[in-house]
C-alpha cells in the first residue's frame, strides 16, 4: 500500500539552496518521489511513497524544530503518484505575487474541519475558493463563492469582488490550505476584520468531515488528477466541455498548444480522441489518445538524484 503527503509550512529558510539539497537527499534515501518546492519563506510539497517510506519522511521532518507546526495530509493510493522526485527552490512556496507578506506572523484564524463544516452556512458567513477556474469547476463548496482565477497570482486583483462580504465573515479555503494562508493573509492586509480559513484545505476536510458538501472531485497535482472527497451527499458539478452532460472525467486537452484542463465524458473523448474542441482535434500536433486523456513525460532516462550538485550517472 502506497500513501501521498500533501504538506506546507511557512518558515524561515536561511540557506534555501542548501537545504533544497539537502532535503533532496533525504527523498531519494527513501525512495520518494513527487514535487517539492523550497523558498526562504518555507516548503511546499506532495509526495507519495510506501506506508513505510512515508513514515520515516514524516518522522525526519518533523524532527527539525523550524517545522514544528507542520501538519501532513496523508491519503491512501494503490500505487506511486508521481513518475519522478522534483525538488527545486522557488522565491515562493505558491506564486502569489505577494511575496511580501509572513502568513506566520498574520494570517486568518485556522478552522479545523468540524468548525468550518459548523460555520459554512450560517448567513453571516461567505465561503471562498481561492483556486483556479479548472479547479472549482470539477468540484467545490456548496454556494462557495469562485473568483474567476486563472492563476492564484490574479487573487490581489479579484478582491475587490469581496467587499461587498466586508460585514460578513469570510471563510476562505482551498486544496491543501497553502494558498489559504497568503489570501486570508492579504485579505486582512486590505481591511477584511474576519477572516478565516479551513485548515488543512479540502482534503483534511474530507479525511475528517467526510466532505460534506463538497460538490464534485477535488483536483489535486500527482497522477491521480481527482479525487473523491464527499463520502456524505456527493454529486457531479462538472459537465463535458463537448455535450454538456455532467462528467468527473478530468482530461488534458490532446492538444499540446493547449493543454487544458477539462472535463469531457467517455463518448466525447472518443469523438474528439482526446480535443476539448474540433479546432484542436484537427492541429497537427495532437498528442495519440489512449482513451486516459492523461499525458505523462517520458523518464527521459530518469535518476532520482538528478539536479544534485555531486550527481554523476
Amino acid at each position: 500500500m502506497y500513501q501521498v503527503l500533501l504538506y506546507y509550512c511557512y518558515t524561515p529558510l536561511d540557506d534555501p539552496e542548501q537545504f533544497r539539497d539537502e532535503h533532496h537527499r533525504l527523498c531519494v534515501a527513501l525512495d520518494l518521489r513527487g514535487r517539492i518546492i523550497v523558498a526562504g519563506e518555507g516548503l511546499n510539497g506532495t509526495v507519495s511513497g510506501t506506508a513505510a517510506q512515508c513514515a520515516a519522511y514524516m518522522a525526519a521532518v518533523k524532527a527539525d524544530p523550524r517545522f514544528a507546526a507542520l501538519e501532513f495530509k496523508v491519503d491512501a493510493a494503490e500505487q506511486h503518484a508521481f513518475q519522478k522526485l522534483h525538488v527545486r527552490v522557488k522565491p515562493e512556496i505558491v506564486h502569489s505575487s505577494l511575496a511580501h507578506l509572513r502568513p506566520q506572523e498574520r494570517t486568518g484564524q485556522h478552522l479545523s474541519p468540524q468548525e468550518f463544516k459548523a460555520l459554512k452556512d450560517r448567513d453571516d458567513v461567505v465561503v471562498v475558493d481561492v483556486r483556479s477556474d479548472y479547479e472549482y469547476n470539477l468540484g467545490r463548496f456548496r454556494n462557495a463563492v469562485t473568483l474567476d482565477l486563472e492563476n492564484f497570482r490574479d487573487f490581489p486583483a479579484r478582491v475587490e469582488q469581496l467587499k461587498q462580504f466586508k460585514d460578513k465573515k469570510i471563510l476562505t479555503y482551498c486544496t491543501g490550505g497553502v494558498k489559504c494562508e497568503k489570501a486570508s493573509a492579504y485579505l486582512l492586509e486590505q481591511g477584511f476584520e474576519n477572516v478565516y480559513q479551513l485548515h488543512g484545505g479540502i482534503i483534511k476536510y474530507g479525511l475528517e468531515a467526510g466532505g460534506e458538501d463538497f460538490d464534485g472531485q477535488c483536483y489535486v497535482f500527482d497522477n491521480r488528477v481527482a479525487v473523491d472527497v464527499n463520502r456524505v451527499n456527493p454529486r457531479v458539478i462538472s459537465r463535458c466541455c463537448a455535450c454538456r452532460e455532467p462528467s468527473a472525467r478530468l482530461i488534458n486537452c490532446a492538444n499540446p498548444h493547449c493543454n487544458a484542463h477539462v472535463a469531457q465524458c467517455e463518448t466525447c473523448g472518443q469523438a474528439l480522441q482526446g480535443a476539448c474542441s474540433d479546432a484542436c482535434l484537427a492541429h497537427p500536433e495532437k498528442r495519440p489518445y489512449d482513451g486516459t486523456g492523461a499525458y505523462p513525460k517520458a523518464s527521459n532516462h530518469y535518476h532520482p538524484a538528478q539536479g544534485l550538485a555531486s550527481f554523476r550517472l
